[in-house]
């Protein structure tokens, strides 16, 4: 499974749209997504304590376009096109806590080393 973060208003678009476009697929060809051990410190450095967001559970065998994982030490899952709706699994409400950081819903698997 591979995570996304985004607002709920720009996931509620996408459901009337059935796919997920958002800005950084005009701006770097990608939509960024993380791992479960990744995703709270991608949440903790670019969204610390904004609300409004659901962080959207993705099945990368339903995904149409390319998945690409790249970066530096634990790479992280590139999606190389938009989003199907179909492909995600599961969307969960994903608020800080009230000391601004985030935590990780119940019901997501992490990594035994995290």
């Amino acid at each position: 499974m591979i995570l996304h973060i985004t607002t709920a208003d720009a996931w509620e678009q996408a459901g009337k749209a059935g796919e997920y476009r958002p800005p950084s697929l005009l701006t770097q060809g990608f939509i960024h997504c993380s791992l479960a051990g990744q995703v709270v410190a991608v949440a903790d450095a670019l969204f610390r304590g904004q609300s409004g967001l659901v962080l959207l559970c993705i099945d990368p065998a339903r995904v149409k376009a390319e998945i690409r994982y790249e970066g530096y030490g634990q790479p992280y899952p590139h999606i190389y096109g938009p989003l199907d709706t179909g492909a995600v699994t599961q969307v969960l409400a994903f608020e800080p806590g009230q000391d601004g950081c985030f935590r990780l819903p119940a019901g997501i698997p992490v990594p035994a080393d995290h």
